[in-house]
């Protein structure tokens, strides 16, 4: 189970990444972590492609995501705008 202490791992701010979920203030995309790890990519491949990257955060990614499917919004709506 997640802590908050994942959860805030994870920011939110308007000027980095227009205002992408990213990690520690880095310019690094919650979304481009969760791309790695669905395409196959292991935390260490992770690590090894972005050294400044922790294994803490690659898990805080996918609390994050974990946690942003138990709020309500249109999934059809997202996957169709997605082409899904």
């Amino acid at each position: 189970m997640s802590t908050e202490a994942d959860l805030n791992r994870i920011t939110i701010n308007p000027d980095v990444c227009n205002g992408k979920p990213v990690i520690r203030g880095l310019r690094i995309t919650v979304e481009t972590v969760l791309g790695h790890l669905s395409a196959g990519d292991s935390t260490e491949d992770i690590l090894a492609a972005f050294p400044m990257l922790e294994k803490e955060d690659v898990a805080a990614c996918l609390a994050f995501a974990s946690k942003l499917m138990g709020h309500r919004f249109s999934v059809k709506e997202v996957a169709r705008q997605n082409g899904f």
